[in-house]
């Protein structure tokens, strides 16, 4: 009996098996986060990615949502249900159910079928909140320590827990926070919240503390730093941080608020203590007391500490919105590769690379009030010594046995340490580094045949995460910090392809519409404001949208920043003479009026003609975009009059700029000459001549190297790319000496430099551009724009001579896309994978007379190949 009953059972499970879907979904988003618990507007976007092991088309979605979980797994929809909706989408999918509201929470799922009927199991339950919107306001008072004063106070109130139930904690804090539940860290997050137009702006970040609550008391702790919230930043109202919370658990579908932040508050100081201005090379580190750090943060020792009450304090009024951005979180531990006596009780540390990030060092038992200092640099000079650049930390002893001293609301750009007074050796076990960044996700592999070429692609990739935090990306992260968007522009294409980021760009665009003035100008630096630049920084507002829409296919940003995109393009137009763009004034929040920046020496940048050229290129290259755009959003007559503007300028800079003696615009440098060309200004009568004579005089006057600066490096690579010039970017890549990439890497670097000659800065954001063209031009995978988020792509690797295979991968928002390419004999084989949702056209060479695709041999009927959804294996011969 028992044997038949254990044949029914398996044969039951084998048949529960064999009817299982073949069609899996994952990584299920909510306006492109995961699971987000406030989110700033209540239409929210929903996006998933389809698995099979076959190749198929999804034919159909159906997406639900409701208010109860239990009832949603059980069918009952009751906010949205979209029914069986024939479409391939599956990308920022538009709620369309019954409206929303402010803290409302949802639950949704989403299953789909193919052209065969068949059909996915339901996902798994995603969750997404609404922020606090609208006139519904958050709770509580802003409240901190000795009229706000104080740099780093510990906050701490106790409450009951009667019935466990969904429990929200809302902080809106000026300055830095992190949040303890009954000693308990919240989450992993670091340096929350994201940066925002302080003066203008704050960011609520929600937390679920639901599982950290116990019956009866429960204990909250709020930890505060001052951050950006300083008088010398964003004109701060105050010399320490400040904070507002409230705590809410939802009970039969509503809100109860069980505390919010006020005077019953208890509060004191924690022993961290800032010690910079935050402004540019002033940066300085954190004060940390172990005398006054809690031995822990459990109520048990907490107790034993002296206390007073909170005091309420008085802030402008300014915006509290939803952070829409991922939080930084530590991302990488390191240890030290060396440390080296210095003499006098002073060690030097090497973390063996540059990072972002903060430093931990754990020492034996000193003196109480002994004094330790850290000094940081990214440099190390030839006699030994490093490089100070304004970035420190001091130590003081507690007196008790195994201090640890770790930054906490601060971070430093360092490789290496200059430990001074500590009178002991310190061993590799007692110091570490983490690497702090934004907890986006890699979204893209390469590497190829060349070493050197996987050597610069590294690179590039691992500065770029060094730059990209706190929802936005900076010039450096230790000399200036700031968000110019002349830095943004070089990088955001190579930053995009190689990692899942939309949402930083919502977080980083929305203090851009923050700084502009209302006569349309802008200045070159968001948040905050100012810095040196000129039209290529303030048009970020126009081609980071733009960008993120293709790459991402979000088009968000398109339809919030449109309106500010032409106010931008007023002003431009103010100082536009006889059709051309003429330097504007420098004015209180903005400097300069540059074209190319940090060429190498023997180019002239600095040149007026060619700045004027440069500046009115790019004028052209966003009128293009803003055709684009407006096509996308659906105003067509619009997009018309962008179109006949840009056809209008590139015939005044041909008329302007252009040397018929010489065949040269301007200058005659790589970027007065590439950037006509790319922006459609050179006759086509004449554009073989001016690619020659460019070609030339990079072989000659710069005798192979690279010769830009932040401005030109993107611009040439993707001329390099458009035109299928891989040898040319080759050469220059290879070169080993000044200029390049190879010369930094000669020269020990681990991240890019601010400088060619390697001056000032070795972790910037001038030179990371060149990364497009790893996947573009040699990897062979470019996006179409006329189908964003790589839902067509074309596939044509563009291979330099010396360069014999390439494996690429592309990770879409449909799914991973896959070119692996080599050459074997004269034959060029190809591995290509398309996720669900992707189609391609594989571009095949002009001299090719026969392709295989799957062992089966297809007519070249036309120079490019169709493909769908699945895996090829083709060979061109």
């Amino acid at each position: 009996m028992k044997k038949n009953l254990f044949l029914l059972l398996f044969c039951l499970l084998g048949f529960q098996y064999s009817m299982a879907s073949p069609i899996l979904l994952e990584d299920l988003r909510c306006e492109n986060l995961k699971n987000p618990l406030g989110i700033d507007n209540i239409t929210p976007h929903f996006s998933w990615k389809v698995l099979c092991d076959i190749p198929m088309n999804q034919e159909y979605y159906e997406i639900q949502v409701g208010a109860d979980s239990l009832e949603l797994s059980r069918g009952k929809a009751d906010l949205w249900n979209s029914g069986k909706t024939k479409s391939c989408a599956s990308v920022m999918i538009p709620y369309q159910g019954k409206g929303l509201k402010s803290r409302q929470l949802c639950y949704w799922r989403v299953r789909v079928g193919n052209e065969k009927g068949e059909l996915s199991e339901w996902s798994p339950i995603q969750r997404f909140a609404i922020g606090i919107l609208g006139n519904d306001n958050l709770q509580g008072k802003f409240i901190s320590l000795d009229g706000g004063n104080v740099d780093s106070p510990l906050l701490r109130k106790s409450f009951t827990v009667d019935k466990p139930s969904t429990t929200f904690l809302y902080v809106n804090s000026l300055g830095y926070h992190e949040v303890y539940i009954n000693g308990k860290k919240v989450d992993s997050s670091v340096l929350s919240p994201a940066v925002s137009q302080l003066d203008k702006r704050s960011l609520v970040v929600t937390y679920d503390i639901t599982s950290l609550l116990k019956f009866g008391k429960n204990e909250i702790l709020l930890w505060l730093g001052k951050g950006w919230y300083k008088k010398t930043t964003f004109k701060a109202e105050h010399d320490g941080p400040v904070v507002r919370a409230e705590l809410s658990t939802l009970r039969d579908g509503k809100w109860k608020k069980l505390l919010m932040t006020d005077v019953t508050w208890m509060g004191r100081e924690s022993g961290y203590a800032d010690m910079g201005t935050w402004n540019a090379l002033r940066f300085g580190g954190e004060r940390i007391d172990a005398r006054m750090l809690p031995a822990d943060l459990t109520a048990r020792e907490l107790d034993k500490l002296q206390w007073e009450s909170a005091v309420e304090v008085c802030v402008n009024d300014r915006k509290a919105t939803p952070q829409m951005c991922s939080a930084n979180k530590i991302q990488e531990t390191l240890t030290a590769k060396s440390i080296t006596a210095l003499g006098n009780n002073t060690w030097l540390v090497d973390m063996g690379k540059v990072l972002t990030g903060w430093f931990e060092l754990q020492t034996p038992q000193l003196p109480e009030g002994h004094e330790i200092t850290a000094v940081y640099s990214d440099f190390m000079k030839a006699d030994g010594s490093i490089e100070e650049q304004g970035e420190s930390d001091l130590y003081i002893a507690s007196g008790k046995n195994g201090d640890k001293f770790c930054n906490k609301f601060h971070h430093h750009a360092f490789r290496y340490i200059k430990i001074s007074n500590l009178p002991y050796h310190p061993q590799p076990s007692q110091v570490k580094a983490y690497l702090v960044h934004g907890d986006y996700r890699p979204a893209s592999t390469f590497v190829c045949s060349d070493a050197d070429l996987n050597a610069i692609h590294d690179m590039v990739n691992y500065t770029l995460r060094c730059l990209t935090f706190s929802g936005y990306m900076v010039d450096c992260p230790h000399l200036e910090r700031a968000g110019y968007g002349g830095d943004g522009n070089s990088s955001t294409q190579a930053f995009q392809t190689m990692y899942d980021a939309a949402p930083t760009y919502m977080n980083w665009l929305q203090a851009w519409g923050d700084v502009m003035q209302e006569d349309g100008g802008l200045p070159h630096v968001a948040p905050a404001g100012g810095g040196g630049g000129g039209p290529y920084w303030c048009g970020f507002i126009v081609l980071a949208p733009w960008r993120t829409y293709v790459n991402y296919g979000d088009s968000r940003l398109l339809e919030r920043y449109y309106d500010n995109m032409k106010k931008w393009f007023g002003y431009v137009d103010r100082y536009t003479v006889n059709g051309l763009l003429k330097r504007w004034p420098d004015t209180t929040y903005r400097d300069w009026y540059l074209g190319d920046w940090l060429a190498p020496i023997g180019v002239d940048s600095g040149n007026q003609m060619s700045i004027d050229l440069v500046n009115n290129c790019f004028v052209s290259d966003c009128l293009d975009a803003m055709c684009k755009i407006a096509t996308a959003l659906g105003r067509k007559d619009e997009a018309e009059d962008f179109a006949v503007r840009k056809e209008k300028l590139n015939v005044l800079i041909h008329q302007t700029f252009y040397n018929d003696e010489e065949n040269i615009y301007a200058t005659g440098s790589q970027l007065d000459m590439s950037y006509p060309m790319f922006v459609g200004a050179v006759p086509d009568a004449l554009y073989d001549k001016v690619k020659q004579e460019m070609l030339a005089r990079s072989a000659g006057q710069y005798k192979g190297h690279i010769a830009v600066g932040l401005v030109g490096v993107p611009i040439l690579t993707d001329w390099v790319i458009r035109n299928k010039e891989a040898n040319f970017m080759y050469g220059m890549l290879k070169q080993p000496d000044y200029p390049g990439y190879l010369h930094m890497l000669n020269n020990n670097a681990t991240t890019t430099w601010e400088y060619w000659n390697g001056e000032r800065s070795r972790v910037h954001n001038c030179y990371n551009g060149i990364a497009n063209w790893f996947y573009q031009a040699v990897g062979g995978i470019r996006a179409d724009e006329e189908q964003p988020g790589y839902r067509h792509v074309f596939i044509e690797p563009q291979i330099p001579q010396g360069v014999t295979w390439a494996n690429t991968t592309k990770e879409s928002p449909y799914g991973t896309i896959i070119v692996n390419w080599k050459l074997q004999d004269d034959c060029l084989m190809m591995h290509v994978v398309l996720p669900v949702g992707v189609e391609a056209s594989v571009v095949i060479p002009s001299n090719a007379n026969k392709s295989i695709v799957n062992g089966q041999e297809v007519k070249l009927d036309k120079q490019y190949l169709e493909l769908g959804t699945g895996t090829y294996n083709i060979e061109v011969r």
